[in-house]
């Protein structure tokens, strides 16, 4: 297996405490231009694992993020925000990270070294041969996530990973592995930069077009969307103001009654 660990490189960039802060942020907004066109490369892969994904899902199953560190946190991030938008519970999208939610915060020392934890915190959940379960790591390298994968292959589990090194350790126990190369970093090996900003991309488009094709979004409009603020209330009279036209009090009391935009919708009688 040929593998270079391309985001512990060296900076393309030297002597940064020299740069002017003018400089710094050009810099670092250069290099992150290149991170869509990264994750372009990778739209098949992209597909493949969405698309088993969707799968799942459709037949009841659920989907698990699990990772370390940055990479933990974005999944844990992406997970968190399924419900709020598009309605769903909890225990759909779900996100893991090595040490436990005190490590969504604080790092803990060595958490992404252990090679049994990542299985016995998937256990926790009951996960299952009707779940997928996507292993996300920078390096492609992280014990806890490699280790994880390997117990779910031995229990038939769709496995994926989005990983930022071509042919890592990760990648070679992922079933659909998605490998954005994005390259060297510009603070050397600080991959919560370009790496995480591509992991986030990934990862925003695969619970959306998840979401979308499990019928979460109508139009273009977040119709399953739980209306928990002032702003999201707003949002959901505008578009029943548009979808029913009817005028803001009404749409206001169809969401007091309904609970929210899709159930205004299809209870709505003129």
């Amino acid at each position: 297996m040929n593998f270079t660990k391309t985001t512990e490189q060296d900076s393309k960039y030297n002597h940064l405490e020299k740069m002017s802060v003018s400089d710094l942020l050009l810099n670092i907004n250069n290099e992150d231009k290149t991170v869509p066109l990264a994750v372009e490369k990778s739209l098949p892969q992209i597909e493949s694992l969405t698309q088993q994904i969707i799968n799942k899902l459709k037949q009841g199953g659920r989907l698990f993020y699990i990772g370390a560190g940055t990479s933990g946190r974005l999944g844990v991030l992406d997970a968190s925000e399924c419900p709020p938008t598009f309605g769903v519970p909890h225990e759909l999208v779900v996100g893991i990270i090595a040490g436990g939610d005190i490590a969504i915060r604080e790092a803990v020392e060595f958490a992404e070294d252990s090679k049994n934890q990542g299985w016995i915190d998937l256990q926790s959940h009951q996960v299952s041969e009707k779940d997928v379960v996507v292993g996300i790591a920078a390096s492609g390298t992280t014990p806890y996530v490699i280790s994880a994968l390997e117990k779910c292959n031995e229990n038939n589990i769709i496995t994926g990973c989005i990983t930022c090194n071509k042919n890592s350790p990760l990648s070679h126990v992922s079933k659909f592995p998605i490998e954005v190369v994005v390259g060297p970093e510009f603070v050397t090996g600080s991959s919560r930069m370009k790496a995480g900003t591509a992991q986030k991309l990934v990862l925003n488009m695969i619970s959306t077009a998840t979401m979308i094709q499990l019928g979460k979004i109508k139009g273009n409009k977040m119709i399953d969307m739980q209306l928990s603020n002032k702003k999201l209330v707003e949002r959901g009279e505008k578009m029943l103001v548009k979808e029913l036209n009817i005028n803001v009090s009404e749409a206001s009391e169809l969401l007091v009654q309904f609970g929210n935009v899709r159930n205004a919708i299809k209870n709505y009688k003129k």
